[in-house]
């Protein structure tokens, strides 16, 4: 795995940094199990790790697992629940994946300190691990949530979508409490994963009822795509999202964006619209990729995202395990 050599110096700052952000977190701090249960975040990183070493795709999994988890009902392991009207049974999560992992994580934790931490506090801990694992500096995560009691699927509808314009996208990340910029550092998160043919294969056909493709797609890059995703062919086939540099979080994501070789519709509206296009600019740079600057805002814009609408105190509880309440 690439390891990027010239970020290890910085890294006590991004910790200095984030931990102050800590304060920021209604209920949360760093180190909320320290006294409770201090092997707790190194028995997650510990899982975590193992997990992605056998399966790289694992990463991508759990981070977007944690994204789909706080954009509906705040960070509360909400999707983690079972059930026949759960959020796991939305049509936008059909392809979710990445709970065994975390199943894994908290039956060690219990073992450890039972009835302690929470299926959130292991889903957002799980997150960054899981991000550092594939390239990124570590940074500090506030904990102390509490797991909510209610999981319901018309919730999912909040979570934005791979046709989203950039103005939808704006104000689903607006309603959370995040800026245009966090939502331009955060979908970077796709410079890892993969996308179902489903969810794009409109674009490489019939673009808009035009019989014609998207015009937005390089015209180069667009033969692979239909190689990958033939008309009327097996929709449920997963291509890369960031194509080259798909197991290393890096900015080659952005570099795609502007050559025209964004898979997801809703990432290349980020390009094409003038006030996202000028923040995507900010990650890319002539010669080496601008990958400190993209760390240290992606690290930040976690810590915030993983603070939305969050329980603390008396709000919901501590799950013995994660599929199902108490």
């Amino acid at each position: 795995m690439e390891v990027y050599s010239h970020l290890r110096t910085p890294i006590i700052l991004f910790v200095v940094v984030f931990a102050a952000l800590t304060s920021l977190a209604l209920g949360c701090k760093v180190g909320f199990y320290q006294a409770t249960c201090p092997k707790a975040e190194t028995i997650v990183q510990s899982v975590v790790k193992s997990a992605i070493r056998t399966n790289p795709t694992y990463a991508p999994g759990i981070l977007r697992l944690f994204f789909h988890d706080c954009f509906v009902n705040g960070c509360d392991a909400s999707v983690l629940l079972d059930g026949s009207t759960s959020e796991q049974t939305a049509s936008t999560n059909s392809h979710l994946r990445g709970f065994e992992v975390i199943t894994a994580a908290k039956d060690r934790v219990e073992t450890e300190c039972p009835g302690v931490v929470s299926c959130a506090d292991i889903l957002a801990l799980a997150a960054r691990d899981s991000v550092v694992e594939t390239g990124l500096p570590r940074w500090e995560v506030p904990t102390g949530r509490r797991d909510g009691l209610v999981s319901r699927a018309e919730d999912a509808l909040k979570l934005p979508g791979s046709r989203d314009s950039a103005e939808v996208q704006i104000e689903k990340f607006a309603a959370k409490g995040l800026n245009i910029e966090e939502l331009v550092t955060l979908v970077g998160g796709h410079t890892i994963g993969t996308s179902a043919c489903a969810r794009f294969v409109h674009r490489l056909y019939n673009y808009s009822n035009t019989n014609a493709p998207d015009p937005h797609i390089d015209q180069a890059f667009l033969p692979h795509l239909q190689t990958l995703c033939p008309e009327h062919g097996d929709i449920t086939i997963r291509v890369d999202l960031d194509t080259g540099s798909v197991n290393n979080f890096d900015t080659s994501y952005y570099e795609n964006l502007r050559k025209g070789r964004g898979v997801l519709e809703s990432d290349t509206k980020l390009w094409t619209h003038h006030i996202t296009q000028n923040l995507v600019q900010q990650f890319i740079s002539v010669g080496r990729p601008n990958q400190l600057t993209f760390s240290k805002k992606f690290a930040r814009a976690m810590v915030k995202l993983s603070q939305v609408e969050v329980k603390t105190g008396n709000e919901g509880e501590i799950r013995r395990v994660c599929n199902r309440i108490n």
